[in-house]
């Protein structure tokens, strides 16, 4: 679990700086809403982050704690230092956001079989927030 849950951290935290990225570098006429929105989405993560970590301790495990560590176990890819449309922006994070709901899912299964319902029920939380997040950008785009 400990495993898992140190990727599920790293791939957070790893999105969480693709996000910031994204709230400086956003451009197009759209920009108040988008940069404000992307800064919404990085501090509910910046959240999560936190939380995956002190879940780790409860569990008597160690949570990754450095840039070194989280981009070693990441398969978050990182944002580009460039200007770009919402449009781009939207169609990475909602890819992003898709592969977080895939650990997601893999955190939750592995909770329910080893019993930890502390894990299972905050994945449930995680997997609504990220999946009206997709279902909200969908709308944005479509």
């Amino acid at each position: 679990m400990e495993k898992k849950l140190n990727h599920l951290l790293a791939d957070l935290t790893a999105e969480y700086h693709k996000l910031q990225s994204f709230h400086w570098y956003i451009k197009g006429k759209d920009f108040f809403t988008v940069h404000e929105k992307l800064e919404e989405y990085g501090n509910s993560i910046l959240e999560k982050i936190d939380e995956v970590a002190e879940s780790i301790l409860m569990l008597e495990g160690k949570p990754i704690s450095s840039m070194k560590g989280f981009l070693k176990e990441t398969s978050i890819e990182e944002a580009e230092s460039t200007f770009l449309s919402s449009e781009k922006i939207f169609q990475e994070v909602i890819r992003d956001f898709q592969y977080l709901l895939t650990q997601i899912r893999e955190v939750k299964a592995l909770a329910e079989e080893k019993e930890i319902p502390l894990i299972s029920v905050l994945m449930d939380d995680y997997l609504q927030s990220f999946t009206n997040a997709v279902w909200m950008m969908h709308q944005q785009s479509a």
